[in-house]
């Protein structure tokens, strides 16, 4: 059992096509596995589990900029009273707007930062914003991970940690999806890059990655979050035993 003073926050994550949850494989919308057909009942179990957060994803509008999903967003944020973090297809203030108006605590931007870093303040100025680092290689990628930008990792942290941005989500598309461990070492080279809060995703599988994740430190600085997704789904990590795992005490650095 670990025994870190500090944990992280858990991040149970709702992806979601067609209004379904569902999961990619390494980013590729041909590897689809769909998990259920009422992300609002995934939602609450997920609250109830004792998740710090749950992270949703529209994998449509991440693809195709059209927010097809937005509804099925904001009835996951009416029903919970746990805060939501939201990605996918965020391109303007116009969207993010929408997202904090409909209970959202924190948005993420991913391909729209890269296009355009004046967008992260200008979000910023209206609420909390997450910048969704999605690394292929050491380059980020953009549009739903399906082109790369030419933007390496550390040059993203180095660009974003002064523009109000509140949190890193830093996904290793390599991992997403596969259960085979997260990326240690690049996480803790972003620990030591930006003083601003990481949250981890891809590649967690097992209980004893999550202690992996809670004891990783770098510059006298840890993992602020973890994004839980086909462990959940598939059983190998179990949420509430996580929440137990990593100790009952406050989750630090994650916070709105």
């Amino acid at each position: 059992m670990s025994t870190v003073a500090f944990r992280p926050a858990l991040f149970p994550a709702i992806d979601l096509r067609g209004g379904r949850c569902v999961r990619l494989l390494q980013g590729d919308y041909d590897r689809e596995t769909v998990y259920g057909d009422d992300p609002v009942a995934q939602a609450l179990a997920f609250q109830a589990a004792g998740a710090d957060w749950v992270h949703v994803v529209d994998l449509d509008a991440a693809r195709s900029g059209d927010p097809v999903n937005r509804p099925v967003v904001a009835a996951v944020a009416a029903a919970l009273d746990v805060p939501v973090q939201t990605g996918g297809g965020v391109r303007s203030v116009y969207d993010a707007r929408a997202l904090f108006d409909a209970g959202v605590a924190r948005v993420v931007l991913g391909t729209a930062a890269v296009e355009d870093p004046d967008l992260v303040p200008a979000v910023a100025a209206h609420g909390p914003v997450a910048v969704g680092l999605d690394v292929r290689g050491d380059e980020v990628a953009v549009r739903g991970w399906t082109e790369g930008s030419g933007l390496r990792l550390d040059d993203a942290l180095a660009r974003y940690s002064d523009l109000g941005t509140a949190a890193f989500v830093i996904t290793r598309i390599e991992r997403d999806g596969t259960l085979e461990g997260p990326d240690l070492d690049g996480l803790a080279g972003a620990l030591a890059t930006t003083p601003v809060d990481v949250v981890a995703s891809g590649g967690v599988g097992r209980p004893s990655d999550l202690d992996d994740l809670a004891a990783l430190e770098a510059g006298g600085r840890r993992i602020a979050g973890i994004i839980l997704g086909r462990a959940l789904y598939e059983g190998t990590v179990d949420l509430a035993d996580a929440v137990r795992r990593l100790g009952a005490g406050p989750a630090g650095g994650a916070g709105a």
